[in-house]
């Protein structure tokens, strides 16, 4: 740091030089969060200066996220549900396996999830101090019930469904989950980061919420398809009680206990969560999917025509292509400016069709794909 301040003019066109190099999303197809909706950056901005970490301070802010609470779980199947805003799905990941383990009786305690969880859950096995036990996947690459079954014992403290995987966007069978939680007596976490905004709208009805009696907690991530400014996950509890089981004493704040991971937490990702909830609705999400789902179907639908194939059909805005040396591929688009990413097993090109891309970027993407490929 200088010694004396330099001006606003300055440090603003400083800081537009390395915006710049930033990748712009209008070329972005691996990523699962987008430019936040104006409505949303407006209320985030207004309540800029806002710590739920001391919500006595904002009693304001800190209604708006019980209200934002029974939003998502209206949407999720109950809206009695408890919860708070995280900072993202890790965190919220992390949080509903501290509760289950905290609720366990096991000295030694494990975690069933699927081949297919989010990265997260290697992080929680390091920090929770649990082991991590990995079931296997099906050829749809949803989880194996079986293979649940078989990896649990009497150490299992949670077992875990995935509705969106982010590799594959595919749905687990969260019923049949559901029914070994209840019949095992165990904490059932759904991590729905990706598809909490996108199933309820997809015109299908998929058994994956609160509907269902064995799910005990889900992950819901405002910040991605919600359209809402980062970071802005969400974590809902059925039973209050284990929301309780996070509580910490905060013995000089304006409020007795935190149940939150972090202790500063942004008011502002509140505020943002509901004013796009207010003001898209249901209907405005409904129409939101529709578009994602309509570049989904043209891109299959275009790369099939020159003879690309989904390792498997789309279940919701993420594609996964078999263009054989996906490498060398994804380097050739890298080059044209575009940004792909990929699978781990089986290797494939993994693209996720979010909002900010337009009919005519889409057009052009597949141009240069078929362009290497074709």
């Amino acid at each position: 740091m200088r010694d004396k301040g330099e001006t606003k003019h300055d440090i603003l066109d400083w800081l537009e030089s390395y915006r710049a190099r930033d990748f712009s999303y209008d070329r972005v197809l691996s990523a699962m969060c987008t430019r936040p909706h104006p409505i949303a950056v407006a209320a985030h901005e207004m309540f800029i200066e806002t710590n739920l970490g001391d919500a006595g301070l904002f009693p304001g802010t800190h209604e708006l996220e019980c209200k934002v609470v029974r939003m998502l779980g209206g949407m999720l199947g109950d809206p009695s549900v408890h919860g708070y805003i995280t900072t993202g799905g890790t965190e919220s990941n992390i949080q509903a396996m501290r509760a289950a383990r905290n609720s366990g009786m096991s000295t030694k305690p494990n975690i069933v999830v699927p081949e297919s969880a989010h990265f997260s859950f290697d992080k929680i096995a390091d920090l929770l101090k649990v082991e991590l036990r990995k079931a296997e996947l099906d050829n749809s690459f949803r989880v194996d019930p079986g293979s649940v079954e078989s990896l649990i014992d009497d150490n299992t403290v949670a077992i875990v469904g995935i509705a969106g995987t982010t590799e594959f966007g595919q749905i687990d069978p969260i019923r049949e989950l559901s029914d070994i939680a209840m019949e095992r007596g165990l904490f059932l976490h759904v991590d729905a980061a990706f598809g909490a905004f996108v199933i309820p709208f997809l015109g299908r009805e998929y058994d994956f919420d609160f509907r269902l009696p064995g799910v005990s907690s889900m992950t819901a991530d405002p910040h991605k398809m919600g359209l809402c400014t980062i970071p802005a996950g969400g974590l809902l509890f059925r039973d209050p009680s284990h929301l309780e089981g996070l509580q910490t004493r905060t013995h000089y704040l304006t409020i007795d206990t935190q149940h939150s991971l972090s202790g500063t937490r942004s008011g502002a990702v509140v505020a943002a969560s509901y004013a796009v909830m207010r003001h898209l609705g249901l209907e405005g999400y409904r129409r939101l999917i529709d578009y994602c789902m309509g570049l989904t179907r043209r891109l299959v639908e275009r790369a099939r025509g020159f003879g690309v194939e989904p390792l498997v059909d789309p279940v919701m805005n993420v594609v996964v292509l078999d263009v054989g040396d996906t490498a060398t591929v994804r380097q050739a688009l890298a080059k044209k400016g575009w940004s792909t990413s990929i699978t781990r097993d089986p290797v494939g090109m993994r693209l996720v069709l979010m909002p900010h891309l337009t009919e005519s970027t889409m057009d052009e993407f597949l141009d240069d794909l078929e362009g290497i490929c074709g």
